[in-house]
């Protein structure tokens, strides 16, 4: 219904309902198609193992994603490095890399903007290069190509305002916050092979980790004070 029946139908002003309505944009749980009208978005994304997933026994980012979500490539070219991905690579920002771009949706919206930014030496006139997806996870084209083997990643999130591009790509407002992922891959002598990058928007993005408490060592120090989480 619209903004004037809604206030109607609950005897308030049509200023209240603008406001929740904004309210609720803020939070993602509204999105709002040009042209079409307002919808509820739907139930909360749950992202297990962050990017712990991708090195498992299919060792892909979105190797298990549920049926709902699907994976598009946008992207592939040559791009300046933005300063967070130039750090990792201990390179000056701007300078070029190649990466390659892409979205995950879910039928009704886009829930993921993301990349990965690899070195234009490491993938000159190879595949990587080519606008079209793999048959397999990227880890594996890029092993395949650089003759590198994965060994360790880092993963750094942060939570911010989106920038004008991934607000409009994600269909939220400028002021609703996002959960940014920086995943750094290192090969076996510890140099950056990838770095990649994910931001999901925050009020509809759980984040959930498992792993196992190592059991007591009675053979190790006890820890001090200084040491102790409460």
């Amino acid at each position: 219904p619209s903004i004037p029946a809604i206030a109607q139908m609950y005897g308030v002003a049509k200023q209240t309902v603008q406001r929740t309505i904004d309210a609720l944009r803020i939070e993602g749980l509204l999105i709002t198609k040009p042209g079409s009208g307002t919808y509820v978005r739907g139930t909360r994304r749950k992202l297990n193992r962050l990017s712990r997933g991708r090195y498992g026994s299919q060792r892909g980012y979105h190797a298990d994603l549920a049926a709902r979500y699907r994976q598009q490539l946008i992207e592939v070219g040559r791009a300046p490095a933005p300063a967070e991905v130039a750090d990792a690579y201990g390179i000056s920002p701007g300078v070029e890399l190649v990466v390659r771009r892409h979205l995950v949706r879910t039928q009704d919206a886009v829930v993921e903007v993301g990349g990965s930014w690899l070195k234009p030496t490491d993938t000159a006139g190879s595949s990587l290069e080519r606008p079209e997806p793999f048959g397999r996870p990227l880890y594996q084209e890029v092993e395949e190509v650089t003759g590198r083997r994965y060994v360790s990643a880092t993963d750094q999130i942060t939570a911010r305002l989106p920038t004008r591009e991934e607000a409009e790509l994600l269909a939220i407002r400028p002021d609703t916050p996002v959960l940014h992922l920086l995943h750094v891959a290192y090969d076996e002598r510890h140099r950056p092979i990838e770095v990649a990058t994910a931001t999901w928007p925050g009020p509809m993005t759980a984040l959930t980790e498992e792993y196992k408490v190592p059991a007591a060592r009675p053979d190790l120090p006890i820890d001090g004070p200084e040491l102790a989480l409460g």
